[in-house]
């Protein structure tokens, strides 16, 4: 993919003018409008006092991230196909060590009454899309003096209101994956395997008590947005979450959520695990010369299921005392694989595990490493042949500045082997290892 000057000339004016006006903005309104900007381990804004509304507020800020990739790959399977429609037998793309295209986002977030926050961001380049796209956006409402003041204060100083077309709350693991050129809050490159993201249009109520945490929500199931039917299954997705995060003392956090989505349409609701409009991190890996570019394969090193009608659940723990720190995900999805577009007499189901242990240190806790493995295994539907994925990270990373993040990790990918990967597919006993470098920033 490439870029053109002006894009990039562009961007680069755009985000250094939200540069300068994040500087004339005040600090507390700044952090309180991208407090995941600021701090790690954020997971839902927290619910804290809204600032006093003295007119409209206006911060503009961005993501950059650039990755050096040295990564190999190899497959078992003995027949890639042909290229095109000659006999060329096709071959795996052969990888060397190089720098990917970079990544940047645009983000802007605004203060409109006392405790209302808008937020919209747009990728200005993305693996994807080398055009500027917009990913989404919410309103969070946390107060309705905008109404009339005093309004229902007593329920709002708990509850919340989100609304949107952007990433639903469904599980934690969306808060630590990288969202584009947003990478500061990953420890490592690339998102989970099953990577659970989708941005739907929802509304979301939440509500926060004695550490506590509560949310429903409710989406049309829709990644591309019309209000033509035709003989579509277009039917509504429902999500909940509920979890419990203390900091027990100084030196120790206890955090545990668990989350439930149920889709019921056959043609809406299958996004969950496909959504990403950005691409992967893991450039090309197990592409053969049928694809060389590998735009319309933007998720390589990721698997989406892609059940209909599912039920999913995530679970996930997070404990972190002094400078050790682990994140896990538990994840469980059935529903059914349709063929040929009617549904299959069986439902299918795939598992996910995922645990990251991390050691920071330093005056800051500015240095971590550590490693996270990370598999799935399951089946299309009943009696069908078993796929299975297993990937381990080691790495670690140096915060410059809170802002500023540089992180190298080794990755080791592999996929069993079987022909329920495709009968000239590469990931049939596929493999990819290496080295990836990555920088980041994000303000």
């Amino acid at each position: 993919m490439k870029t053109s000057f002006f894009k990039i000339s562009a961007a680069a004016i755009m985000l250094t003018s939200g540069l300068i006006t994040a500087q004339e903005t005040n600090g507390s309104m700044r952090e309180y409008l991208a407090p995941e900007k600021y701090q790690r381990n954020i997971f839902e804004d927290p619910k804290v006092q809204a600032p006093e509304y003295d007119g409209v507020k206006v911060s503009i800020g961005g993501d950059f991230a650039l990755q050096f990739q040295a990564l190999d790959h190899e497959t078992k399977a003995t027949n890639l196909g042909t290229v095109g429609t000659t006999t060329t037998p096709a071959q795996l793309l052969t990888l060397g060590s190089d720098v990917n295209l970079p990544t940047a986002n645009l983000d802007v977030n605004a203060y409109l009454a006392k405790g209302v926050k808008l937020h919209l961001r747009t990728y200005l380049s993305a693996r994807r899309h080398n055009e500027a796209w917009v990913k989404g956006g919410y309103l969070q409402i946390d107060n309705l003096d905008f109404i009339s003041e005093g309004l229902l204060s007593g329920l709002m100083e708990n509850a919340r209101i989100k609304v949107g077309m952007d990433e639903i709350n469904y599980g934690d693991s969306h808060f630590r994956r990288t969202d584009n050129a947003k990478a500061i809050n990953n420890p490592f490159v690339g998102n989970l395997i099953m990577d659970n993201f989708t941005t739907e249009p929802f509304l979301e109520a939440y509500y926060f008590k004695n550490n506590f945490i509560g949310m429903v929500g409710v989406s049309n199931g829709k990644l591309n947005q019309t209000p033509v039917k035709g003989t579509n299954d277009n039917k509504p997705s429902i999500y909940a979450k509920i979890g419990y995060d203390k900091q027990i003392d100084q030196d120790l956090r206890v955090r545990l959520t668990g989350s439930v989505m149920q889709t019921n349409g056959l043609s809406t609701g299958g996004y969950l695990y496909g959504a990403d409009r950005a691409g992967s991190r893991y450039y090309y890996v197990l592409l053969t010369t049928n694809d060389a570019l590998g735009q319309s394969n933007a998720d390589t090193g990721r698997f989406n299921p892609g059940l209909k009608e599912m039920t999913a659940i995530q679970i996930n723990p997070f404990v972190k005392y002094q400078g050790l720190e682990f994140f896990g995900t538990y994840e469980r999805v059935t529903g059914n694989k349709l063929l040929n577009g009617a549904k299959r007499p069986t439902d299918g189901s795939y598992d996910q595990i995922a645990a990251e242990l991390l050691y920071r240190f330093g005056a800051k806790e500015q240095f971590y490493f550590g490693g996270k493995y990370n598999t799935i295994s399951g089946e299309d539907y009943e009696g069908a042949a078993e796929r299975q994925i297993d990937r381990f990270n080691i790495g670690g990373g140096w915060y410059m500045t809170p802002n500023v993040l540089a992180k190298v990790e080794y990755v080791n990918q592999q996929y069993n082997e079987g022909t329920v990967w495709g009968a000239t597919s590469p990931r049939n006993g596929g493999k990819f290892n290496g080295v990836m470098l990555e920088a980041t920033i994000g303000f």
